[in-house]
Parts: C-alpha cells; structure tokens; sequence
C-alpha cells in the first residue's frame, strides 16, 4: 500500500497555478490602463510608462541581477498596490497623487510622467518598502546590506530604461536636439530620488517603532514634501536639465 500526502500535493499544485507576485501586478495594470476613459487619455502616459518598467523588473527578476528575487516581486507588487490604489480611488488618494491625476490634460507627456514619479517615487516607495521589510529585519545588518543592494539594482533597470522611455514622448525640437543631454539628466535624478527613498524610508521605519501616531506624522511630512515638489515639475523651462541640478527626490528632515 502506498501511502501519498494528498494536501502537501494539493498546496504544491495550488502554488504553481498561482501566477508570479509580478506577472498578477502587471495584468491589473493593464487593466487599469484598459479602463481610463477617453476623456482622460492624458493619465494614460504615466500608466504605459510604468507599466513598461514593471515589465522591465519582471524581465530583471528572470535574469537573476537580485540577490533575493522572491523579495523584489513582493516589493514590486506592494508597490504597484499604491498606485493602483490611488488610481482607482482618486477623491481618497494622498495629496501627490490627486494632484498628479488632476493635472491639467494639455500638459505635455513629460510633465505627466514625471508627476506620476513624483508621486509613486517620492512618496509610495518609503511605504512600500517598509511593507516587505519588518522592524525585526531592520535589525539585522546582513539583511539588509543585502535589501540596499537589490534596492540598487533597481537603479540600473531604471537607467536602462531611460533612452527607450525618451523615443515614447512627443516633444518640441529643442527637447529633441537635448536629447541626449535630457537622458543624463534623468539617469542622475532618478539615481538621486531613490537614495533620498531609503533615507526617508530609515526615518519612517524609526516612526513605526515610536508607534502609529508618530508614524501618521512623518508621514504626514512626507506627503507635504512631494505635493510641494509639484511646483518645480510645472515650472516653464528645460525641466529635466532643471532637475538634475536642484534634484527630484525629497528628504525627510531630522526629527
């Protein structure tokens, strides 16, 4: 007689018909963008941008360039949870958000995806990483040399992505002739934003052991700080060349 474990089986098959943390993300995502009405066409520049980076990180993950893969998709799916949350639900959603998603529809491309990173960058990203990185983690200074690196990584997949990125938008001729200028530009800021997240993301994890309230008010902070970033992402000129000098990302300040 031959004895078998049913359930273990069962759970095992369960799991392998449960699609990857990335792989879910990325078809809500295209659902969400299937779904902007006409009338909100504009609001589809961010979406399709981040939609191509999620995918990006996805193609990363399978190449093995994380130190812990199973990690990173849990990060990219609590991430993207923010936006689409903020997406779907925009009278409740935080100040960057609601008001990158009401920015006016002739706005150029640019300055929608950048609001959109803005957002999702500067503000959702701290929480996101504090949602997959526990206090009893933050402890412990092997692990998380180890979450720093695979958060760096990302940089690279980012920076990768920025002269594809740049043939997506339509732009005056100036910003064409700048071209190349533009992506140095935005490979810097982009670099500089994700170091301030991990600083600001210390600086909330800190809150979080002091307790709820005193983590509702540095975030509070934090929301303040990237809704005030908006005025430099709607000033008139050479916004990218702008933002390599004075900055993308947002920093928290000392308690």
């Amino acid at each position: 007689m031959t004895v078998t474990d049913e359930p273990a089986a069962s759970q095992e098959a369960a799991a392998i018909d449960q699609p990857r943390p990335i792989a879910a993300v990325l078809d809500r995502m295209q659902r969400a963008l299937d779904e902007i009405p006409p009338p909100l066409t504009h609001r589809r520049f961010f979406a399709e941008t981040y939609l191509r980076t999620t995918r990006a990180v996805g193609d990363a993950v399978d190449q093995a360039r994380f130190e812990d893969p199973a990690w990173v998709e849990q990060w990219d799916a609590a991430f993207a949870e923010l936006y689409l949350t903020a997406a779907t639900d925009e009278a409740n959603a935080p100040r960057p958000w609601r008001l990158a998603l009401a920015a006016p529809a002739e706005l150029p491309q640019l300055r929608h995806v950048l609001l959109g990173i803005n957002a999702h960058i500067n503000y959702d990203l701290p929480q996101a990483l504090l949602a997959v990185i526990s206090d009893d983690d933050f402890a412990d200074p092997v692990l998380m040399d180890r979450r720093r690196r695979d958060h760096q990584r990302i940089d690279g997949v980012l920076s990768a992505r920025v002269g594809q990125e740049d043939a997506e938008f339509d732009r005056a001729l100036l910003d064409r002739l700048l071209g190349p200028l533009n992506r140095r530009a935005s490979r810097r800021f982009l670099a500089e934003a994700r170091a301030n997240v991990w600083h600001n993301t210390e600086h909330l994890q800190r809150a979080r052991l002091e307790g709820p309230q005193a983590y509702r008010r540095r975030l509070a902070e934090l929301e303040v700080l990237s809704a005030a970033k908006i005025a430099d992402l709607l000033a008139p000129g050479q916004v990218l060349l702008r933002l390599a000098v004075s900055g993308f990302g947002v920093s928290l300040p000392p308690e």
